[in-house]
C-alpha cells in the first residue's frame, strides 16, 4: 500500500508558496524566527535565502526584541565556541530568541556562564558515562522490545504518544528515580515549561505558573528526601551529594531540573519521531537500512542533523564584536539557528537530502559546541540506535498515513502527532 504520494503533494505545494513568499519578501522584513515558519514547516527557504544573501541578519519586524540571526555552520560555530564573549547566562535573558518571561528565569548551568556553569555541569556527568550508558542499554532495549510488541497491527495510531512518548518519558523517571506511575508528569512539564502563548499547551498564563508551581513542589520533595538519604545513581542525588549543587537556591535548583527533564524529553522524543517521517519521505533509505540494518550508526547522527530537535540557541554579547562583516554592540542579542547550519551548502554535500550513509555524519551541530555542548548526547544516539534495531527486527514497515502536526515554537523543532500505520 503506498500512501507517500498525497502527503508529498501537500507538502510540494506547501513548499512552492514559502518559497514565492520568502523570495518576495524584503530581507528588513524578515523575522525567520516566527513559530508559524516551524509549525508549518515552511522555514527552510527563509534561512536558504539568508545564507546566501545575509548569513547575519538584524531582525526588527518582530513582537519582540530585535535580534541578530547567524544562520551559516562556521559562524555559528564562532558563536558557540566563544563564550566569553557570548553570554548564555538567564540574567541577560537566556539561551532562547524570546527573553525568559518574568518569573520562569530558573537558572540552569546551561543558562550560565563560567565558571558556575561548569562546575554544576559535572555533578551530572557520572550518569552519561560509558559504563553506566552499557547498563542503561540494557533497559532501553528491554523497555523498547516490550512498547513497539504492544503496538497494533492494520491500525492507524500515533507513533508520538504511543513510542515517542512513553520511551522518552519512561528513561526520563529512570534518571531521575521519578515515582513510575506518575512519569507523565515529567512529559507534561517539560511541554509547558518551553510553551508559548499560542501553542495550545496551557490556557492562560496562570495555568502555567500552576503547574509549574506543582513541579517545584513536587521535584523539591524529592530532592530533600535525596538530601537526607545515602547517595543513589539518579540525576537528584548525584546533584544533591555534590558541593556545587548540594546549596542551590530554590530557583537554580529548579532551573537545573527543568533543563533536565526537557533535555532528556525533547531530543530524543522528537528526533524518533522525526526518523519514521524522514524515512518515510525517503522511502529509498528506508529500503537501504532494512537492506542493511547496520547503517543505523549513521542514520542516527544523520537524522538528528535533518530534524535538528532544538532549532536555536540564544546568547547576549558581553561587549561589541564582530561577525560575518556585522558590527554586533554588547547586549544585543546573538541567536545560533543550528536547523540553518545543519543545511549549510558548503559544509553538506546536499544537505537538504536525507542520505542514511552520508559520510562524517557526526558533523553537524544539533547538539551544540563548547562548553554547552549536549551533556546527554550519547545517551540520545543510544536510545535512538536501539530502538531501530528492535523496529527492524519486528516490522516491515512503519508507513506515515497522513501529514504531522507540528508544535508551535521556533525553539523546540517537534512533533504532537505523526499517524502511522504498521501492516500485518
Amino acid at each position: 500500500m503506498n500512501i507517500q504520494a498525497p502527503v508529498q503533494v501537500d507538502k510540494a505545494e506547501r513548499m512552492r508558496r514559502a518559497r514565492e513568499e520568502a523570495y518576495a519578501t524584503p530581507l528588513s522584513q524578515f523575522h525567520p524566527g516566527a513559530p508559524r515558519l516551524f509549525q508549518d514547516d515552511t522555514l527552510w527557504p527563509w534561512f536558504e535565502r539568508l545564507r546566501n544573501e545575509e548569513p547575519v541578519h538584524y531582525c526588527t519586524n518582530a513582537p519582540i526584541e530585535p535580534y541578530w540571526s547567524v544562520v551559516k555552520y562556521n559562524d555559528i560555530m564562532h558563536v558557540d565556541t566563544n563564550h566569553g564573549i557570548f553570554s548564555s547566562d538567564s540574567k541577560l535573558g537566556g539561551i532562547s530568541i524570546r527573553d525568559v518571561p518574568e518569573g520562569y528565569d530558573y537558572p540552569s548551568f546551561i543558562a550560565m556562564d563560567q565558571p558556575r556553569h561548569s562546575a554544576q555541569r559535572k555533578t551530572v556527568s557520572p550518569m552519561f558515562t560509558p559504563t553506566h550508558l552499557d547498563e542503561l542499554a540494557k533497559l532501553i532495549r528491554q523497555r523498547s522490545q516490550t512498547v513497539l510488541d504492544n503496538l497494533p497491527r492494520n491500525e492507524t495510531f500515533n507513533f508520538v504518544e504511543r513510542v515517542s512518548i512513553e520511551l522518552t518519558t519512561q528513561m526520563l523517571a529512570t534518571l531521575f528515580d521519578f515515582p513510575w506511575e506518575e512519569r507523565r508528569k515529567l512529559t507534561r512539564w517539560s511541554d509547558v515549561s518551553t510553551a508559548l502563548p499560542k501553542s495550545g499547551i496551557v490556557a492562560s498564563a496562570e495555568e502555567r505558573r500552576r503547574e509549574m508551581d506543582e513541579c517545584y513542589a513536587y521535584m523539591s520533595k524529592l530532592w530533600n528526601e535525596r538530601v537526607n538519604s545515602a547517595p543513589r545513581n539518579d540525576l537528584l542525588s548525584l546533584m544533591a551529594h555534590n558541593e556545587a549543587t548540594r546549596h542551590m537556591d530554590p530557583d537554580n535548583l529548579m532551573g537545573n531540573i527543568i533543563l533536565l527533564i526537557v533535555g532528556g524529553n525533547d531530543t530524543t522524543r522528537n528526533t524518533m519521531t522525526g526518523s519514521v517521517l524522514a524515512l518515510n519521505e525517503n522511502p529509498e533509505q528506508y529500503d537501504k537500512l532494512r537492506a542493511n540494518p547496520e547503517l543505523i550508526d549513521s542514520m542516527v547522527p544523520e537524522v538528528i542533523r535533518w530534524q535538528t530537535p532544538l532549532a536555536h540557541m540564544r546568547r547576549t554579547a558581553l561587549a561589541d564584536t564582530e561577525i560575518g562583516g556585522k558590527q554586533i554592540r554588547k547586549g544585543d542579542r546573538v541567536v545560533m539557528w543550528y536547523v540553518s547550519g545543519n543545511r549549510d551548502e558548503e559544509m553538506f554535500e546536499k544537505p537538504d537530502e536525507f542520505i542514511i550513509d552520508r559520510p562524517r555524519p557526526r558533523t553537524h551541530l544539533s547538539f551544540g559546541f563548547g562548553i554547552h555542548r549536549c551533556v546527554g548526547m550519547r545517551l540520545a544516539e543510544l536510545q535512538l540506535r536501539i530502538v531501530w534495531e528492535e523496529m527492524l527486527k519486528r516490522f516491515d514497515r512503519i508507513e506515515v498515513v497522513g501529514e504531522p502536526k507540528r508544535i508551535y515554537s521556533s525553539f523546540i523543532k517537534g512533533y504532537e502527532t505523526l499517524p502511522v500505520r504498521i501492516p500485518g
